[in-house]
C-alpha cells in the first residue's frame, strides 16, 4: 500500500469516528440556544410581538408565539435528538424568515459583504439546523436509539 493511501485511510477512519461526537456537540449547544431563545420570546411575548409589528410581519402576536414555540420546543427536540430532521425543517424556516425580515439588509449584500451575512444572529442557528438536517443527529441521539430498538 502506498504511503499516501495509508494516510488517507487513517484520516478517513479517524474523521468518521469524530462525526457522532461532533453532531452531538452541535445538537447539545444549538438545541440549548434555540430553547433559551424561544423561552425568552414566550416569557415576554409583548417584546417579540412589538418587534414583529415594527418589521411589518402579519399577525405579529401569532407569529411571535409560532417562532417562540418553534425555537423552544424544537430546541428541546434537537437537544435530545428526537425527530431531528423533521424538527430542523421549521427551525431552518424560522431562521430564513429572520433573515428575510430582520436581517434583509445583509441578505441583499451577501455577495459584496459576506462577513455581514455570516455574522448576523441567525447564521449559526441556521447552519447548525442545516448540518443536523443533512447529516442526521448522529449515534448519540434518541432517534438512533429508536432506530436500533426497531431493528432488534
Amino acid at each position: 500500500m502506498k504511503p499516501w493511501t495509508l494516510a488517507n485511510t487513517l484520516l478517513d477512519r479517524t474523521a468518521s469516528y469524530l462525526a457522532d461526537p461532533f453532531l452531538l456537540g452541535i445538537r447539545l449547544y444549538w438545541g440549548w440556544q434555540f430553547f433559551e431563545t424561544g423561552k425568552g420570546k414566550l416569557s415576554d411575548i409583548s417584546a417579540p410581538t412589538a418587534f414583529f409589528t415594527e418589521l411589518g410581519i402579519p399577525f405579529p402576536q401569532l407569529n411571535a408565539y409560532l417562532a417562540g414555540c418553534t425555537e423552544c420546543f424544537g430546541g428541546l427536540l434537537l437537544l435530545v435528538g428526537l425527530f431531528s430532521r423533521v424538527t430542523c425543517v421549521p427551525l431552518i424556516f424560522t431562521m430564513l424568515v429572520a433573515y428575510g425580515t430582520a436581517h434583509l439588509d445583509v441578505v441583499k449584500t451577501i455577495w459584496s459583504d459576506a462577513d455581514s451575512f455570516v455574522t448576523a444572529p441567525p447564521f449559526l442557528f441556521l447552519l447548525a439546523s442545516v448540518i443536523v438536517f443533512i447529516f442526521g443527529p448522529g449515534r448519540f441521539s434518541v432517534d438512533e436509539l429508536l432506530r436500533w430498538r426497531k431493528q432488534s
